[in-house]
């Protein structure tokens, strides 16, 4: 699988680094609006290529692949430029800002028989996995409860009057997008889509919710997925069932550390080798370019399809408006 990348920020340091552990990737070429810009990184990972246009890239017969991670806004028009080319995509999370924009993508990779996948590292943690196959020990469940918080590096710029783009509607930022949605994807990827869901968030005099709550509505129990960017945590997720609870600590987004309580008992689950979390998914996105698994790869499209019109909901629940809405 060789790699071209868009997007010089630290998930790209990430997945780079995730790529150098792996036997079957390799970066091959980076793109950035300014060759200095990224030469940092391409030094670090002996990358030789450096594109100052994007046309150059996708033009590259070296790049199979194209790793987008520029500005949430910008996904969707990067994703397909990189599809019209005729490469597969690996798309970071949140997919796009609309569900009418993952439908075109996800049209145009069928029609020219490319691979797309949406880059959320939950579902693909080994510890995750486990945490599937001990659910049914929980016996019914009644309450899941995630918070995954993290004061934003650019939350004191914000307060400042400055608009990163992170906390900026015309860039599709905001906590529910960037942060709650690992919750999101930890709960939906468990048990499915709910029969309702509702979002009551902190905003900006701009309009972006900088911390927010999802409630889940499913036909036995409820789920609670809390998400700042404006303040700190103790992060975690616990599914509380009649029989017992897990425990998940450091929040849904990493799994770092799985217990399973029953009764009197605590077992620790962990099966995670490495603190990186990008390498897990990516191993799953090799597996299945190698095999040419078309099916599976659509089947996780569809996931990803289902969790999106879930977000959308939440955030017009709560009238956060992006630029996208408009297009």
């Amino acid at each position: 699988m060789k790699i071209g990348t868009i997007g010089t920020g630290f998930i790209v340091d990430a997945f780079l680094a995730a790529v150098d552990s792996t036997d079957e990737a390799v970066c091959t070429a980076m793109y950035s609006r300014k060759q200095e810009t990224a030469k940092t990184l391409a030094d670090k990972y002996e990358i030789s290529t450096i594109y100052t246009s994007l046309d150059e890239l996708f033009e590259d017969n070296e790049v199979e692949v194209v790793y987008v991670a520029s500005p949430n806004s910008l996904h969707y028009y990067h994703a397909k430029q990189a599809l019209e080319h005729g490469k597969h995509v690996i798309c970071e999370k949140p997919f796009t800002s609309t569900v009418k924009e993952l439908d075109t993508l996800i049209a145009l990779a069928k029609q020219k028989n490319l691979m797309l996948f949406e880059a959320i590292t939950t579902i693909h943690l080994p510890n995750f996995q486990l945490v599937k196959e001990n659910l049914h020990k929980l016996g019914q469940i009644k309450l899941v409860q995630c918070n995954y918080s993290q004061l934003s590096s650019r939350y004191n710029a914000l307060l400042a009057g400055e608009t990163p783009n992170v906390f900026n509607p015309e860039f599709s930022g905001g906590s529910l997008v960037d942060i709650n949605i690992y919750n999101l994807h930890f709960v939906m990827n468990l048990f499915g889509t709910p029969d309702q869901i509702s979002y009551t968030a902190n905003k900006h005099a701009n309009g972006i919710d900088t911390s927010g709550v999802l409630v889940l509505n499913y036909p036995d129990f409820i789920a609670e997925c809390a998400g700042a960017k404006d303040t700190n945590s103790m992060n975690f997720a616990l599914i509380q069932g009649e029989k017992g609870f897990i425990h998940v600590e450091n929040g849904a987004n990493g799994c770092r550390r799985v217990y399973l309580h029953t009764g009197a008992s605590k077992v620790e689950l962990n099966s995670q080798t490495t603190t990186n979390n990008l390498y897990y998914e990516l191993v799953a996105f090799q597996d299945i370019f190698k095999r040419k698994d078309y099916e599976q790869c659509y089947q996780l499209l569809d996931y990803s399809h289902s969790v999106l019109e879930q977000v959308v909901a939440a955030r017009k629940d709560a009238g956060i408006k992006f630029a996208a809405d408009l297009s």
